[in-house]
């Protein structure tokens, strides 16, 4: 090997971003352990990042934008109409929006189904505020796209942690830090600049559960995600734009605390994995290549920054994307509805009888319990019918890189058997993309075992699995097709 190339992509592009922070008093909890309902104060502002890319020669139809908000969940038909809206607002078809969240667990539950509840009545004008100023974000930033190139490096990060653990003393599974389970410790970063070198995004993708701040804040929050972009803003121009990978299984080393000052300590941690993943990019259309010996106490070997050759720089014009869906069959015991409101009405009938008693400890039980069969009654209710869930899934080739919008919540062997099987090719993966329905997708292996992400899940054993083989077949065919690579 006589050369270091990175990956590389040529496009068009502008990014952009806008402040979707809800009002103090907004319905919050998140938690089933929670005691509050209502916000008390904002810790970060939440944000809407809008990155839009687009081929260098090809039609503007061909762009693709990647929307990425500071919530949880949404619903998916929000979802659906935000997709809706940047498309309309910019003349795109809709299946070429990419809605993504970052996953935050401190941004409150924006559900309309919680209108009922204390600062519910803020959550409709909210969303309708949202819908405007994204409209208005994606009309902006489309004004501003201009010819740009991305390289792309591989840094390391030990924030993410796993976060299956079996309580030795109550003999049951928790989900919280193990120390001896695996964690992907993966970054993925591109740096997209314009062609005279004007900086405009960093793109930053990695696996780890926004869950530092829980039951015990109050404050509206984009959990580590905050501070990570505030922290690579200050060092490196252009937007920060954070994507959510395949974190099903992963939380941060520290976390599930009310402490924000953690949870800014947290991205601050991931930030300067990132700037230092920045210092080793070269400049775009540039490898590391070998020149020549020179004689000095020892024959020493001179490399330099040079050009890359035409034929090869060609390549990173490729773009070519796909829209497919997997069908995933749906676990044959999933819970029953009537049996799940039953269910719940038994511990909200008990919670008002610990309130009789005064008693803190069994109305933190009651609430949680109460809260886990009204999340379970969301989840049956917005199952698609039939035997199958159809999962749609976008998978996208930009010059060297793969990119896999998926929904749902994915474990980190999605990411990690992805690129093994297409290395050298950056892999990035985007969880809760479209909908954050079914959930988890869980390994086969996980199940049995009373792990949370088990318990909840809707699909089948052997549907992570399923995923992985399909999201390859497909992956391979259009890397024959489009890049004449086997």
């Amino acid at each position: 090997m006589t050369s270091l190339q990175l990956p590389q992509f040529r496009c068009r592009a502008a990014a952009g971003r806008c402040d979707i922070t809800p009002p103090v008093g907004i319905y919050h909890r998140m938690w089933g352990a929670a005691l509050h309902d209502q916000a008390t104060g904002v810790h970060r502002p939440l944000t809407a990042s809008l990155l839009w890319l687009e081929p260098v020669d090809g039609p503007d139809s061909a762009a693709r934008v990647i929307l990425s908000l500071d919530h949880c969940i949404l619903e998916t038909s929000l979802q659906q109409d935000l997709a809706a809206d940047v498309a309309a607002a910019t003349g795109l078809d809709p299946d070429c929006v990419l809605v993504t969240l970052t996953h935050t667990h401190g941004s409150g539950w924006m559900a309309l189904s919680r209108s009922e509840f204390p600062g519910g009545n803020l959550i409709a004008p909210y969303l309708q505020d949202v819908r405007q100023k994204v409209r208005q974000l994606a009309i902006e930033t489309a004004s501003r796209r201009q010819p740009a190139a991305a390289v792309i490096g591989t840094g390391t990060c030990s924030l993410a942690r796993h976060r299956n653990f079996f309580d030795p003393l109550r003999g049951h599974a928790v989900c919280g830090l193990n120390p001896a389970g695996f964690s992907d410790s993966t970054v993925l970063v591109a740096r997209i600049s314009t062609e005279n070198g004007t900086p405009l995004a960093t793109l930053v993708n990695y696996a780890c559960h926004p869950t530092t701040l829980a039951w015990d804040n109050t404050l509206i929050s984009p959990d580590y995600v905050g501070a990570l972009r505030e922290t690579v803003e200050q060092h490196a121009p252009g937007i920060c734009v954070f994507l959510q990978g395949a974190s099903g299984d992963l939380g941060p080393r520290e976390g599930f605390t009310g402490d924000t000052g953690i949870a800014d300590r947290n991205g601050r941690e991931l930030a300067f994995a990132v700037l230092s993943t920045l210092q080793s990019l070269p400049c775009p259309g540039t490898r590391y290549a070998w020149q020549e010996p020179v004689l000095s106490g020892t024959w020493i070997g001179r490399w330099a920054h040079e050009p890359v050759p035409s034929e090869i720089s060609q390549t990173f014009s490729r773009w070519t994307w796909h829209r497919l869906t997997v069908s995933l069959p749906w676990r044959h015991d999933l819970p029953r509805l009537d049996e799940t409101r039953s269910s719940r009405d038994y511990w909200l009938a008990q919670e008002i009888e610990a309130r009789s008693q005064n008693d803190d400890a069994a109305i933190r039980n009651c609430r949680a319990q109460a809260e886990q069969m009204t999340r379970q009654i969301t989840r049956l209710e917005a199952l698609a019918p039939g035997p199958v869930c159809p999962l749609n899934v976008t998978i996208g080739i930009t010059g060297d890189c793969l990119w896999f919008f998926v929904p749902g919540e994915l474990y980190q062997d999605l990411q990690i058997q992805l690129r093994q099987r297409f290395a050298p090719h950056p892999v990035f993966v985007t969880t809760l993309t479209g909908d954050w329905q079914p959930g988890y997708i869980p390994p086969a292996s996980s199940y049995g075992y009373g792990i949370y992400q088990e318990v909840i899940a809707a699909t089948a054993p052997g549907c992570h699995e399923l995923l992985i083989e399909e999201l390859t077949r497909q992956t391979r065919r259009l890397l024959a097709e489009h890049c004449q690579q086997p």
